[in-house]
Formats: C-alpha cells, structure tokens, sequence
C-alpha cells in the first residue's frame, strides 16, 4: 500500500471529543473523564521497566486495531460483506530515531477468513484510507498491513 499524493483529512465536524490524563508519565497512571479508563502504567522490561502496567504503546495498539477493525467493517457492509469473524492486531514498536528522540513503527494484520485475498486486498486498502488512526499516522510512522 502505497501512500499517494497528499490529501486533507482533518474533520470537517467534530462529533466527540475522548479526555485522558497522564499522572506520572510512565510511570503512573491514566484516567479518563468519564472513569472508563484508570489504568497502571508502566515502563515494558524492554525498557527498563517491571513491566507492572499497561504502556502507552499497548494503548495505541488497542486504539488502532479496533478502529481499524471498525473501518474494515464498515468498508465490507458498505460493499455488501459480511465480515463476521474477522479481527486486526496491532504491533506498535517504539525505539529511537534519528532525530534524538523516539518513534513509532506499527504492524497491522488482519485475519478475514470469509474473504478471498483478492477481495481482502480491496477491502483492506479501503479501510485504511477512511479508519482515522491510518489517516493520523499517514506520512508520520511506518504502518504495515498483513493480510494473515
């Protein structure tokens, strides 16, 4: 997948607005406004840390698989499949770059077992232009997307 000539994607409308607080940074915790969320986060071992809590890379993980997830379900109804069974995992790496700094790398693969790959192929490609995670990270960090 190809990323083609620039394209504005930012909302046009805002429909809702998600509130989260970091106390701690990394090793801390989360919470969100409405109480959904409140979480222990944690340093991965990887990273120095006891891996004691959630990391803001399994978060983003989270985040991206399920809205891709969702994008692809809306992509099939749209086009008149039904993608029962489906599902996407995310691997979000994180490690330095050459900025001095730090940077993300994802790996999306996607599972549909009804679908032939031609047909997932399509499908998949569609997804990613609409779901609003790949439309944030477009030109930022490298997404991979496997069909599996």
């Amino acid at each position: 997948m190809t990323d083609g000539p620039a394209v504005d994607t930012r909302p046009t409308k805002i429909m809702y607005v998600a509130e989260a607080t970091a106390h701690g940074g990394r090793e801390g915790y989360v919470t969100s406004q409405d109480g959904q969320i409140d979480l222990k986060v944690a340093m991965p071992p990887q990273l120095g840390g006891d891996g004691n809590g959630t990391n803001p890379e399994q978060l983003f993980a989270a985040g991206y698989s399920s809205c891709f997830h969702n994008a692809l379900i809306l992509v099939g109804n749209r086009e008149g499949y039904d993608l029962t069974g489906s599902t996407v995992a995310a691997k979000v790496g994180i490690g330095p770059n050459t900025q001095h700094g730090y940077g993300l790398a994802v790996a999306l693969t996607v599972s549909l077992p009804v679908v032939d790959p031609d047909l997932a192929t399509k499908l998949v490609d569609a997804a990613h232009e609409i779901c609003p995670y790949s439309n944030a990270t477009r030109g930022n960090i490298d997404v991979t997307i496997l069909l599996g």
